[in-house]
């Protein structure tokens, strides 16, 4: 009879623990199949899995940042663009996220590629680059409720990046530019307006105050003074010369 040394039967001991004691930190679960049937995961902390019976996978429970690659989308508009964006989830039923789905971050990205393209594909392009908002929220609502079977939670989703082409780009910056000329032409042309709007206002008070004519034209006369001038021009009112030109002389 083979008798063991006290050594080599604690080793044996601490091999067959470190078979069966696993430790589950805070961030993960250990979804456990004994004999091939789904057990409660279990963790985090000391656990056991009895070799040979049970097995247990490890599940990260933390939120998983997921980049989408450029997708090739044409618009509504008919217009072609690249679209990438994020997505942000994470496992909320680690018994799920194994049995109801093979690889649950394989399927999270192919359905936020495909569900990006027919959103995307679903705008114009105005909308596309302005309410990003309204399609992000969109994006979020449609992958949420399509992983939800899988124990997912999606809780957000961002477009990060349009890509135009070339020839679309330029087409922008001369609406834009068009837009801005626009925008001074009539903000030239209400200044005019108002501009004649305040001389007629003066004009009418003047023509019920006539000597307001005559204490504007020697202010007139002050103002050209003080300037450095080598020509001094005089300001005559009309009315001095209606005489000479046909009018009908005053009594």
């Amino acid at each position: 009879m083979i008798e063991l040394s006290p050594i080599v039967i604690i080793v044996f001991v601490l091999i067959f623990a470190a078979s069966i004691i696993k430790i589950v930190p805070e961030y993960e679960r250990g979804v456990v199949f004994r004999l091939g049937r789904l057990q409660e995961f279990r963790g985090p902390g000391v656990t056991y899995v009895i070799p040979g019976v049970e097995k247990m996978m490890r599940i990260d429970m933390r939120t998983i940042t997921m980049d989408v690659p450029p997708q090739d989308v044409i618009t509504r508009d008919n217009v072609s663009v690249k679209v990438n964006a994020v997505v942000y989830f994470r496992v909320v039923d680690p018994n799920r996220a194994i049995v109801q789905i093979e690889n649950y971050l394989f399927a999270t990205s192919q359905l936020s590629q495909t569900t990006l393209r027919s959103i995307c594909g679903q705008q114009e392009l105005d909308d596309l680059l302005s309410e990003r908002d309204k399609i992000n929220s969109r994006l979020q609502e449609i992958l949420d409720v399509q992983t939800d079977p899988w124990g997912i939670k999606v809780s957000l989703v961002e477009i990060k990046h349009i890509d135009l082409p070339q020839e679309m780009q330029r087409a922008i910056a001369k609406q834009a530019e068009a837009e801005r000329e626009r925008r001074a032409k009539v903000i030239n042309a209400e200044g005019e307006f108002q501009a004649a709007q305040r001389l007629a206002d003066a004009s009418a008070i003047i023509e019920q105050h006539p000597i307001a004519l005559q204490l504007r034209y020697l202010q007139t006369l002050a103002e050209i003074a003080t300037e450095n001038n080598s020509t001094t021009i005089f300001p005559v009112p009309i009315d001095l010369l209606a005489p000479f030109l046909g009018g009908k002389k005053t009594t």
